[in-house]
């Protein structure tokens, strides 16, 4: 191997080190001195990159950087970008996300037209990518960031680098890199990591591996080439960039495909902002045609409606001095009757229902279910307020259980004489959360009867209203969408027990216009949609009776049955250990279920299957969460699911997951193995109006029968994570609002 061989692996092998040890040590930086301008935050923790002074822009791949080469600038944390560009006869739609200030992740769908030679055919791809900044810039030195690009996929854009970036002046900034795979295309040069190339075969981006695998071995491989480009903001508004480019277009421009003519590789481009958010970009590719895209972005941590819309809280009612000592109200026979009452009224102007209550001189409890606010402090903030209005002024101790699916959550004790002395104070969101006792919910020793709010159960529930359904990266059509009308019903003879139905019946769509017939040499427990959505029409969409329960102290407990979701119906049963303060969970479920009817009736089909998870939930901090499911799935493979989330104190969570198996890639077919992204959106987020209503949307690149698992309603860690800590905790701000 030549020196620079030598002094490039050294350098690569650095960088990764340094990326894996800034990963798992915050307090560690891959490249940090005090000569590079990089310092070590006085508090230990990691240093973070200098607010960008421009705009960072997106590439016409989705991903940050020029025109269609990247750059070592991140999005600011947390943003969530949606891309559509058009170039020759490509399309991309991408979905990109800053996962942490240094790491960044992008899911992208591309249309490429006359891309099969011969005959003129389409494809459509998926692809994946990550950057991670190892470096933050510095006065003197540039950020530094290693990308892979198409790093799960055919390959058809798969690309590596290592690129730098400058900030020259507050409108100026300056990129270089060095890139391999399709990044290493134009002026190509020997590797200088040659050993990586003396160890494995040259590599190919003809596409033409299996979709979903990961292909590692070809990372860092084959000619290298370097690329680079300058950004100038022209006004608040207009972003200039010109760049030279190390991508080639061998595929696209090979005889036979023509999407356009390599003239040059120098591009150049303008990104014009029409409002926050959202970007209009075009640009000259090339030397010989014209590029456009439109970019989206958001920031879960930044709603567009600032504050809230909606009746303020009642004020504290502050006791007068020495009442506290009068208990002369507990000897009137009507005293609990006429509390109870005035609790029910003014907690559900609140949009709160008393479920019970317990009381005694000194202390009151009361079970309550939020059916208005997406944070469940706000509600506990809300019902203290009621309860100092309404409750004997010797009653000093207040105990709120917040109730989901008819079972308390946790239980949070306050001193009514703290909540007197905060509600004004300037750090009395931090210092109520202290105060506060916060407990799994069990009764105390010798506690007064519950009392049951009169009226209460038996409660029935119903509403018709419209639905919608969607179905994306269909090759006959890649977005499918359904709308129709649904008629749901609950009934709740008593607390915990659960009767739920829903029927709907499609309106218009085209979702069961597909006609691809599944290939799956698997069983078909996912990969029959298509078949159920057309012959489901009406259909039974759900007909359960859930049973939810607390056998122990730190315990929580399901067990479901009936026709438990769109293709199965059975018995499922759960249970959960969650100590109130404990980061860590872990849960089990087993179930018996069998395939319904096509029809979505009263049927069922041959096949019925036992399956079950054992789980463990991990709360990391730092808004990020992780969850592990080791078990059996519905076609009867034996695998595990990973999960990792980052959820915000306002209900967004933006995540990602992957399951293997023991299906083998082959079997499994295209996409080699299952894995998606997963977003929670609050509608309180765009309305500003409390809500507790949140959509669930799942992106899959592709769906299969291997790690399948059953879509039951109302599993246990979601229902009742958010109503103990540590979640408490984030939501604690919005207490006084």
């Amino acid at each position: 191997m030549s020196e620079h061989g030598r002094i490039s692996l050294t350098m690569l092998t650095a960088l990764a080190v340094g990326t894996l040890l800034s990963g798992l040590w915050p307090g560690f930086s891959g490249v940090r001195a005090q000569e590079a301008g990089l310092t070590l935050d006085p508090s230990g923790q990691r240093a973070r990159a200098a607010s960008p002074a421009m705009p960072v822009g997106y590439t016409l791949y989705g991903t940050t950087g020029l025109i269609d080469m990247p750059s070592a600038a991140s999005a600011p944390d947390a943003e969530l970008a949606a891309t559509l560009g058009q170039f020759a006869r490509s399309t991309r739609a991408t979905l990109s996300f800053q996962i942490t200030e240094r790491l960044s992740g992008s899911f992208r769908y591309s249309y490429i037209d006359n891309y099969v030679l011969g005959t003129g055919g389409e494809t459509y791809d998926r692809s994946f990518d990550v950057q991670y900044r190892f470096a933050d810039e510095g006065r003197f030195m540039p950020a530094m960031a290693i990308g892979l690009r198409d790093f799960i996929g055919t390959g058809v854009y798969s690309g590596e680098y290592v690129v730098a970036t400058k900030t020259l002046t507050p409108r100026l900034r300056v990129t270089g890199g060095l890139g391999w795979g399709r990044l290493g295309t134009q002026g190509g040069f020997t590797n200088p990591l040659g050993a990586l190339d003396a160890r494995f075969e040259t590599r190919s981006n003809a596409g033409t591996a299996q979709g979903g695998t990961l292909r590692g071995a070809e990372w860092f491989r084959g000619p290298a080439a370097l690329f680079g480009g300058v950004e100038w903001q022209a006004s608040d508004r207009l972003t200039l960039m010109a760049e030279y480019s190390s991508d080639a277009y061998a595929l696209e421009t090979a005889p036979g495909r023509d999407h356009f003519t390599h003239r040059t590789p120098f591009n150049f481009g303008a990104s014009y902002r029409l409002r926050p958010g959202t970007t209009l970009s075009g640009y000259y590719m090339h030397g010989d045609t014209l590029a456009a895209q439109l970019t989206l972005t958001l920031n879960p941590r930044h709603p567009p409606v600032k504050g809230s819309i909606g009746p303020a809280p009642l004020p504290v009612a502050r006791r007068p001095e020495g009442a506290a000592a009068d208990t002369s109200w507990t000897a009137q026979a009507d005293a609990r009757t006429i509390l109870e009452q005035n609790l029910q009224k003014l907690l559900g102007e609140e949009g709160l229902i008393l479920e019970g209550m317990r009381l005694d001189a000194r202390r009151a409890e009361v079970r309550v279910e939020n059916t208005r606010y997406g944070s469940t402090a706000q509600a506990i903030g809300r019902t203290a307020r009621v309860m100092s209005n309404v409750m004997p002024a010797s009653v000093e101790s207040f105990t709120i259980l917040p109730m989901t699916q008819g079972i308390p959550a946790s239980a949070v004790t306050l001193r009514r004489s703290d909540l007197e002395a905060l509600e004004l104070a300037p750090d009395g969101n931090w210092q109520s959360y202290v105060r506060a006792r916060i407990d799994s919910g069990a009764p105390p020793p010798a506690s007064p009867e519950l009392v049951l709010a009169e009226g209460l159960y038996p409660r029935f529930e119903w509403g018709l209203g419209p639905y919608g359904s969607s179905s994306f990266f269909d090759p006959d059509s890649p977005v499918r969408l359904e709308l129709g009308a649904r008629l749901k019903a609950r009934y709740e003879p008593t607390p915990g027990l659960i009767l739920k139905g829903s029927v709907q019946k499609r309106v218009v769509g085209n979702i069961d216009d597909a006609t691809r017939p599944p290939n799956s040499v698997l069983p078909h427990v996912r990969t029959d949609a298509v078949q159920y959505s057309r012959e489901g029409d009406p259909a039974i969409t759900e007909l359960t009776a859930a049973r939810y329960f607390r056998p122990g102290r730190d315990f929580y407990g399901r067990v479901t049955a009936g026709y438990l979701e769109q293709m199965f119906g059975g018995v499922s049963a759960e249970i959960l250990w969650k100590p109130p303060a404990a980061r860590l969970a872990l849960g089990a479920e087993l179930n018996y279920v069998k395939k319904r009817d096509f029809d979505q009736l009263f049927g069922f089909q041959d096949y019925d299957v036992v399956t079950g998870h054992v789980s463990a939930y991990w709360d990391m901090g730092n808004d990020y969460h992780a969850q592990l499911d080791v078990g059996r799935y519905l076609a009867g493979d034996w695998g595990a699911t990973l999960a990792l989330d980052r959820e915000f104190a306002n209900g967004w969570k933006v995540g990602a997951y992957a399951t293997l198996t023991d299906v083998p890639f082959s079997d499994f077919g295209e996409g080699s193995f299952d894995k998606g992204l997963r977003f929670t959106v609050p509608l309180e987020f765009f309305t500003g109006r409390p809500s507790t209503t949140r959509y669930d949307i799942s992106l899959r690149p592709i769906t299969r029968d291997g790690g399948a698992r059953l879509n039951v309603q109302d599993r246990l860690y979601k229902t009742v994570r958010g109503y103990q800590d540590p979640g408490l905790a984030e939501q604690w701000g919005r207490f006084w609002r």
